[in-house]
């Protein structure tokens, strides 16, 4: 190791404990990257954080961040989720475990309308937590399945998370929110299977909605589902849609999504000023918060690469004896413990240019790798003892205690190891579905080539014939 190597792994150290004591991890990376930069560098670290600030500032993807997380912001000051918390409840009333099942199937659509775990954890513990409670329900599992549920939302697109690894990774968003929707769902099936399974076998710990609880007029539960579901499904059908059929950027289907919620909020009457104040004002937040760590995280990774220190990690794990599968896991496992005292910005931006280079140069698929680690990063979400899910529910419901929400949120954290597990053995869960669009894709070039070249021969066939035709 050469000594610049050495102070940049030194600095890395320092890093990591001046978070684990509380730093703003923002500003802790510029000041260690432009101090650790300058005693190894000199004054080239300066020119070196203005290109790399100049350089992603010309990053028109990162447009598609605010615009995203805005989304999610009025879907839920608009009350969408809501709605789609009553259309479903409505609709399941009868079935034993039906505030479980309405708790996830909420959770999944709400997911692809917005990228936001404490959003979604916070409004689904306000509306589900007083029925659960009032109707008997398990406490373990209704804390359980409100804090998983809610954190699909940053694995399902349009996860803002995804929008960030996409350069980090050097992929195509497009393809890896593909390849987030086979593992997403996975895990909403087996939330579901296991809610119900436990619900059928023993009552008690789910009941069905109680009948003076529910709808009984057929027509007004279709109504309900009709209104609460079909707009919304469609707002996500249409954001979605356009970036995997390949027909907008996610910037540009970033701005149509942004729009379209504000449409329905109109369409329901829920766009009030301070709703929209509420709205604007927490997406400003937010979307500083991670545009600010990716401007500062890259200015680390500049400085920390220089110092020849990424390249020496990188040389001395793949020296290790250990098979690629092995490697492969040693990184999932550092990338969830990483996940307990870090946020996934500092995740994605600082630690996994340190990994995926070990990974690529494995050959492993890194679409297949950037949905594998965003499913160990939700696992990160629901893991104690920092869990960031359990504190936005005990925040809203303060029948549960941290202790009983910790117990629900460990028998579905078992569940993502069974994801991880069956995504690791078993890869085309992820990488089906960008294949397939591609190669769609694909066959609607050669299709339009063939089209090319066969009005070209017509083109010349005619202008062959037509001397003949005028003697």
């Amino acid at each position: 190791m050469t000594g610049l190597a050495l102070l940049g792994l030194v600095m890395l150290i320092v890093m990591i404990g001046a978070i684990f004591i509380g730093f703003p991890i923002s500003f802790t990376l510029l000041f260690l990257a432009l101090s650790f930069g300058y005693l190894g560098l000199g004054a080239t670290v300066f020119d070196l954080a203005y290109f790399q600030v100049i350089g992603l500032m010309k990053e028109e993807l990162l447009a598609a961040v605010p615009l995203f997380i805005f989304m999610g912001f009025v879907t839920e000051q608009a009350g969408l989720m809501e709605r789609l918390f009553r259309a479903f409840r409505d609709l399941l009333a009868p079935v034993r475990g039906a505030l479980f099942a309405v708790v996830i199937l909420t959770a999944t659509v709400f997911a692809m309308a917005t990228g936001i775990v404490g959003a979604a954890v916070t409004v689904l513990g306000i509306m589900a937590s007083p029925i659960m409670i009032k109707t008997g329900y398990d406490a373990r599992l209704a804390a359980g399945a409100i804090t998983a549920g809610g954190t699909l939302g940053i694995l399902i697109p349009p996860s803002v998370m995804l929008i960030v690894m996409g350069p980090v990774l050097g992929v195509s968003v497009a393809d890896l929110y593909a390849a987030a929707l086979g593992p997403g769902f996975l895990l909403a099936s087996l939330y579901l299977a296991y809610l119900m399974g436990r619900s059928f076998f023993n009552p008690s710990l789910g009941p069905p909605v109680p009948k003076e609880e529910r709808v009984h007029s057929a027509s007004t539960v279709i109504k309900e589902v009709v209104i609460g579901v079909v707009p919304l499904a469609g707002l996500i059908a249409a954001t979605l849609g356009s970036i995997l059929g390949g027909l907008a950027t996610p910037t540009e289907a970033a701005g149509f999504g942004a729009f379209g919620a504000l449409l329905l909020a109109i369409a329901y009457g829920k766009l009030s000023y301070a709703s929209l104040r509420r709205a604007v004002l927490s997406a400003t937040a937010t979307s500083s918060m991670v545009l600010l760590l990716a401007v500062t995280s890259n200015v680390f990774g500049a400085v920390f690469s220089r110092l020849g220190t990424a390249g020496w990690i990188t040389d001395s794990l793949l020296a290790l004896p250990v098979p690629p599968t092995g490697m492969l896991l040693l990184v999932v496992i550092l990338i969830f413990l990483l996940g307990w005292p870090f946020e996934w910005p500092a995740i994605v931006l600082v630690f996994l240019p340190i990994f995926y280079p070990v990974v690529a140069a494995l050959k492993f698929d890194l679409v297949w790798f950037g949905a594998l680690v965003a499913v160990v990063l939700q696992t990160a979400f629901l893991s104690p003892p920092v869990a960031m899910s359990a504190y936005y529910l005990k925040q809203v419901v303060k029948e549960w205690s941290l202790a009983t929400i910790y117990k629900g949120m460990f028998e579905f954290m078992m569940l993502q190891v069974v994801a991880i597990v069956l995504l690791m053995m078993f890869p085309p869960i992820a990488t089906y579905f960008p294949d397939l669009l591609r190669e769609m894709a694909a066959g609607e070039k050669v299709e339009k080539i063939d089209d090319s070249m066969n009005r070209l021969e017509d083109y010349e066939m005619k202008d062959s014939f037509e001397p003949e035709a005028e003697n």
